[in-house]
């Protein structure tokens, strides 16, 4: 019996699909091994293979430490013929104690890589062999489709002579399967996974093909069919809205500004909503600051803040979640044009604000600042201001954390639950009335740059 089949939401041909179905297959107990193989022909699940089965095919190999269940080891056996399965791949999850949501994703993703580097065609996954609790099956499934997805993009659709890709179907069997907790989980996966690949896309599109202007269509088109309702202001109309900070980045640049507004209401309008700003710097050269010229053509990424809130809003109205919330994306090109803004030159913020821009390169918190005074007027429950705002924060955490600052101790402990829950690994950085003064102007009410040296991720949220 066949269930929901789910492929990545882009404009590109998906290369995987996944399919779940209810079928027990009661391959291996435990949370050290997961057990997934292809069959030789047919589509439909296999029959059921017993633990029984496994030990007599893999005792030799267990005891020969070929398999050790290591996270995320994966270890593809030819020629098994296990009951109906020509191929078997088994693929480690390590310590049960240690297993958590991004083990699980990563696993998923070991799988599709084992998978296509065999070229396997359709792969039965046992999924009831992520966990022996039944009651944790549900939020492993998410994680696993949610990895099945996310390694499954593939950005190929500017290239004339795409290499012939064949559809990879990977089949969740579960004796579970038809249980609303297990279906919502797969479905829920499947559309946060979709809505990142989405937003990835965004920000993998060149300078050339992804302008403010080509940012704001692509989001109207794609909240078609949802209860999203999303506007994008022009160059006039952020005049009338006095946003002098994303006017001044964007004069140095042909391509006109747009002010990307996206709502939800999916409570009560009496509740006030969430609201998300996410920095759109479709392209920054630094302007007149112009940065050095080894690796700007990465700087087609400094939009992904606002690429991240745009998914995230088409996952809220997808997901149909009971809130209402708010986002609000400043989308701009930095560039050292014949307009462009000059180091000392002074401009004015939507809030009264004057501001001193010493650096061209710290232009992302100008046009932010715009969006969250607009955002703040809004009055809403509190605001997630997302943004590549500066490197120092790779300086600081690397790759592996995700850089957050408040200065609410009931939203950092709202922030911490929602990355232990999502296995999103974050860390809380400082911020303190000194950050703020160091932001202090000599010739305005405020400078985009910190007087002291240091610190440059904290100066900048301050």
């Amino acid at each position: 019996m066949s269930n929901p089949k789910s492929s990545v939401s882009t404009t590109t041909q998906p290369s995987l699909q996944v399919h779940l179905h209810a079928k027990d297959l009661s391959v291996l107990e435990g949370q050290t091994v997961v057990f997934f193989s292809k069959t030789s022909s047919k589509k439909d699940a296999p029959a059921a293979i017993t633990e029984k089965d496994v030990t007599q095919v893999f005792e030799s190999s267990l005891e020969d430490k070929l398999i050790t269940g290591a996270a995320c080891e994966a270890v593809t056996f030819r020629e098994a013929n296990l009951n109906e399965f020509r191929h078997v791949i088994v693929i480690g999850l390590g310590a049960d104690s240690k297993c958590d949501h991004e083990v699980v994703r990563q696993a998923a993703a070991a799988l599709v890589k084992e998978a296509k580097a065999s070229k396997f065609t359709d792969v039965f996954v046992h999924l009831d062999g992520l966990t022996g609790s039944k009651k944790d099956l549900p939020k492993y499934t998410q994680a696993f489709v949610e990895g099945l997805h996310l390694c499954g993009y593939n950005f190929n659709e500017l290239k004339n002579s795409k290499t012939e890709q064949k559809t990879l179907n990977i089949h969740l069997v579960s004796k579970s399967a038809k249980e609303k907790s297990l279906i919502a989980a797969f479905n829920e996966g499947t559309i946060l996974a979709s809505c990142a690949n989405f937003a990835k896309r965004l920000g993998d599109m060149p300078g050339n093909l992804m302008t403010p202007t080509i940012l704001a269509d692509t989001a109207i088109a794609a909240a078609k069919g949802t209860a999203l309702k999303v506007t994008a202001w022009d160059k006039k109309r952020i005049e009338k809205e006095k946003m002098g900070g994303l006017l001044g980045v964007a004069q140095g640049s042909a391509q006109e500004p747009r002010f990307i507004v996206m709502e939800y209401f999916g409570a009560a309008k009496t509740k006030k909503p969430i609201a998300f700003v996410g920095k759109g710097l479709t392209f920054d050269t630094g302007g007149i600051s112009i940065k050095p010229s080894a690796k700007m053509e990465e700087m087609k990424y400094d939009m992904c803040g606002g690429a991240a809130v745009i998914g995230t809003m088409l996952a809220i109205s997808q997901l149909k979640l009971k809130v209402n919330v708010v986002a609000y994306v400043p989308a701009t090109e930095n560039m050292p044009g014949s307009r462009a803004t000059k180091p000392g030159d002074v401009h004015t913020a939507r809030n009264g604000k004057t501001f001193e821009i010493n650096n061209t390169d710290a232009e992302g918190r100008l046009i932010l600042s715009d969006a969250l005074c607009y955002a703040s007027e809004q009055e809403p429950q509190f605001i997630v201001d997302t943004a590549t705002l500066t490197g120092a924060i790779v300086v600081a955490l690397g790759n592996v954390h995700t850089g957050y600052f408040t200065r609410n101790s009931a939203l950092k402990t709202k922030i911490e639950k929602a990355g232990t829950a999502s296995g999103e690994v974050i860390w809380n950085m400082p911020l303190t009335d000194a950050h703020v003064k160091d932001m202090k102007g000599t010739y305005a009410d405020l400078s985009n740059t910190s007087s002291a040296a240091g610190a440059g991720s904290a100066t900048a949220a301050a």
